[in-house]
């Protein structure tokens, strides 16, 4: 077995096909003696394990959490999407109740992690916690989606054009092995037509675990009604709105939400 903090890939079977699944450990792979919890990572629709940076290390150092991080299928150094595969309105729950779970499953993940998601991640995570509730600690989430907002296909336009001509297909390959396999997987269907009526604040009345929803005031893509209707659904959840920030608050202010995640985490359940 590969020491923790090397990159790691472990096998699973999607959509009729072997898929692999590139991850990292932060920290002890298992619990050990004195029960750290774990958290694992959910990158955002055009993230990959590179792509955090260190955030996930700083994190684990501060929360005295272990951490994993994964590329989903499409992203980082994960099996590329094939090239006649075309994502559909439910790629999200497609993630959350098959590749997840099948995840867990090959690496023989036992306990219940928390899990954090930024943007999709994030919307990920709001789906596995509604569907397997007992497989999950918490959700931290920064600028989840819950449904789709003119603002977040104005921009996801705008990122299609900064892909095509400004540059922004450049600077995404340094984390993906396959850039036009991640980008277009994402951009593609958030331009679907039908994909404007993607909605699942009827499922979060699922999740029964602590949530902490963080939301840049600054986000272009997207409003505080989405961390809104999260707690508008979810009891006791929690909002964070931190000023000067965009769509990444990891990235905007790590400070800010690597104190409000460890103290959110450190608190006993039902707090």
């Amino acid at each position: 077995m590969s020491e923790a903090g090397t990159t790691q890939f472990a096998q699973i079977d999607w959509r009729g096909r072997p898929v692999r699944i590139e991850h990292r450990w932060i920290g002890p792979r298992e619990a050990g003696e004195g029960g750290a919890p774990l958290v694992v990572f959910l990158h955002e629709g055009l993230g990959s394990v590179a792509m955090w940076k260190d955030f996930p290390d700083r994190l684990c150092a501060e929360a005295g959490v272990r951490g994993l991080v994964f590329s989903r299928p499409g992203y980082g150094r994960s099996t590329p999407r094939a090239a006649d595969e075309a994502w559909d309105v439910d790629f999200m729950h497609r993630q959350a109740h098959e590749v997840l779970p099948a995840f867990f499953d090959a690496i023989g993940l036992a306990e219940p992690p928390w899990l954090l998601g930024h943007s999709d991640g994030g919307s990920i995570g709001l789906l596995y916690a509604a569907r397997f509730p007992q497989r999950v600690q918490g959700l931290v989430l920064l600028a989840p989606h819950i449904f789709v907002e003119e603002v977040t296909v104005k921009n996801i336009e705008i990122a299609r054009q900064a892909y095509l001509e400004a540059g922004l297909r450049e600077r995404l390959a340094r984390y993906h092995d396959d850039v036009d396999s991640a980008f277009w997987g994402w951009n593609r269907i958030w331009l679907h037509p039908p994909f404007a009526s993607w909605n699942i604040e009827g499922e979060l009345e699922g999740v029964r675990c602590p949530v902490l929803a963080i939301q840049g005031l600054d986000d272009e893509y997207g409003t505080l009604a989405q961390v809104h209707g999260i707690a508008a659904r979810v009891p006791g959840a929690r909002v964070l709105e931190l000023p000067q920030c965009g769509h990444s608050p990891h990235r905007d202010q790590p400070g800010a939400v690597i104190s409000a995640a460890a103290g959110f985490m450190a608190q006993p359940a039902g707090a």
